[in-house]
């Protein structure tokens, strides 16, 4: 029975797996609009939602290969900064709001390697992903190189320095042809219209959290922070 629970998990796409550990899918054949609902009516979003979704961004990425190893490496260490803190204990740092909270209180949001920082980083990282598969999806004439480069203006870019910027550029040579990607999307026993309604399932379960960081960000006027 296991080992059939292992091989049914094995099959679905990342995509798919991310949505039922945010909870907001409770059956395969949920539609879109049901998921928008669900999304309105969750509480605020927690730690472990923004862990969840990021972890499973890297997955995506190790499947890719060493293309995006910069991107790869920020959220990484972003993912263990925020775990770490969330290990010391659990229930004081299970929301997003009371970590910033304290590093205010405390005067370190803006150091270099703030819980805040982390934070704010995976939400752009989140992002950049989300805009790169509505436009892998939407926009068949793009090659993915040119996907990443239009996803990567219009998120990351505006926040990073020219070290950052310098290293994406040599990146996005690296990417490989759209259609690897999508089959890596899509998993074993799937086909392109359900990688499509999983895409758009997942963008309307994230929004609600990637809105609410951007919320606590201007709140504590930390939403212009850049990188080097």
């Amino acid at each position: 029975m296991e080992k059939k629970r292992k091989e049914m998990e094995k099959a679905k796409s990342g995509l798919r797996l991310t949505m039922e550990e945010l909870c907001l899918c409770s059956s395969g054949d949920e539609k879109e609009e049901q998921v928008q609902v669900k999304a309105q009516e969750q509480p605020r979003s927690s730690t472990m939602d923004l862990l969840s979704v990021s972890k499973q961004l890297l997955h995506v990425l190790d499947e890719i290969g060493p293309t995006l190893l910069v991107l790869r490496q920020d959220i990484q260490q972003n993912i263990q900064r925020l775990q770490d803190l969330l290990e010391t204990d659990s229930s004081k740092y299970a929301s997003l709001t009371a970590i910033v909270t304290e590093e205010v209180e405390q005067g370190t949001v803006k150091k270099t390697k703030s819980c805040t920082r982390a934070i704010i980083w995976l939400s752009r990282s989140i992002s950049f992903s989300k805009c790169l598969m509505e436009r892998l999806l939407k926009a068949p004439e793009l090659s993915l190189s040119e996907i990443v480069e239009e996803a990567y203006v219009k998120t990351l870019k505006p926040w990073h320095g020219w070290i950052s910027s310098a290293a994406y550029k040599v990146a996005v040579k690296l990417v490989p042809e759209r259609e690897v990607l999508i089959a890596l999307l899509m998993g074993n026993c799937q086909d392109f219209e359900d990688l499509t309604e999983n895409a758009k399932m997942l963008t309307y379960a994230v929004q609600p959290m990637l809105e609410e960081i951007d919320e606590i960000s201007a709140k504590h006027n930390l939403d212009k922070l850049k990188s080097s």
